[in-house]
């Protein structure tokens, strides 16, 4: 495991690029857990310690909001308390996880992301507008139980999550973006500390490494918050598609499914 002072200037500069994708959109963690693979770490210590960085990164991102003048909390609350019962599961899951398995599974899930990507500029283009639409009961309801099921994936992988998250929020809530990305950070954050919770006490977590990804990652998240979302960022997705690749055929390496 690489401790080293120029590994963790790498990591919290990789989070920086993470904090800001993942408030913005998402994906960031699929840059900062393959990251902490890279550095050694198995791949249930990586997803331990990467949750270190997502918890300050939301939590910066919620203050960052509040300060402008978004947020809704009752909602907030509301949808977060229904990703409990699947993060507890998920993350239990993601302890448990064999490393090269691990591995395997983030390839796979970064294969699907990367093609989910290529779908959703309809949705990511749109102007941060702030509005206050009226949720029906039948979205709130579809909402509440899509959002358990995110919360499964968030507490077991993390990884593209936010992704999940914005179309519940934006196409089946009938949310604008600001309000999508105010609730997302703190959706994510709740169970991003249940995750972590067990996550440490299965001494799944590197804290010195999480540490340095954290101040890059709350860095990220606050300049996200004042950026309008996904102008002038395809720059950014294609980076981010090639260095998934990489990371692809790398994990596949190590998995043993390919050489």
């Amino acid at each position: 495991m690489n401790t080293s002072p120029e590994a963790l200037a790498l990591l919290a500069t990789i989070g920086v690029i993470s904090g800001f994708l993942n408030v913005t959109a998402g994906g960031g963690s699929l840059l900062t857990v393959p990251a902490l693979v890279f550095l050694g770490l198995s791949g249930p210590a990586a997803n331990g310690t990467n949750r270190i960085g997502i918890l300050l990164q939301n939590l910066t991102a919620i203050w960052a909001f509040r300060n402008r003048g978004f947020s809704a909390f009752k909602l907030s609350a509301s949808l977060a308390l229904a990703t409990l019962p699947g993060a507890i599961a998920g993350a239990y899951l993601g302890v448990k996880l064999d490393g090269e398995l691990f591995n395997a599974v983030l390839a796979g899930v970064m294969i699907v992301v990367m093609i989910i990507m290529q779908f959703q500029g309809s949705w990511k283009t749109h102007a941060m507008v702030p509005q206050r639409p009226e949720i029906s009961r039948p979205r709130l309801i579809a909402g509440h139980v899509l959002m358990g099921l995110a919360g499964i994936w968030g507490g077991f992988i993390q990884i593209g999550v936010g992704f999940l998250i914005m179309p519940i929020l934006s196409r089946v809530m009938g949310l604008s973006l600001v309000e999508t990305n105010m609730h997302k950070v703190f959706i994510i954050a709740f169970f991003s500390i249940v995750a972590l919770i067990i996550f440490a006490a299965e001494s799944q977590i590197i804290w010195l490494l999480g540490g340095a990804l954290a101040v890059g990652n709350m860095i990220g998240a606050y300049f996200a918050v004042r950026v309008s979302i996904a102008r002038g960022e395809r720059f950014i997705y294609w980076t981010l598609n090639i260095t998934l690749l990489a990371m692809i055929a790398k994990l596949l390496w190590d998995s043993g499914m390919v050489g």
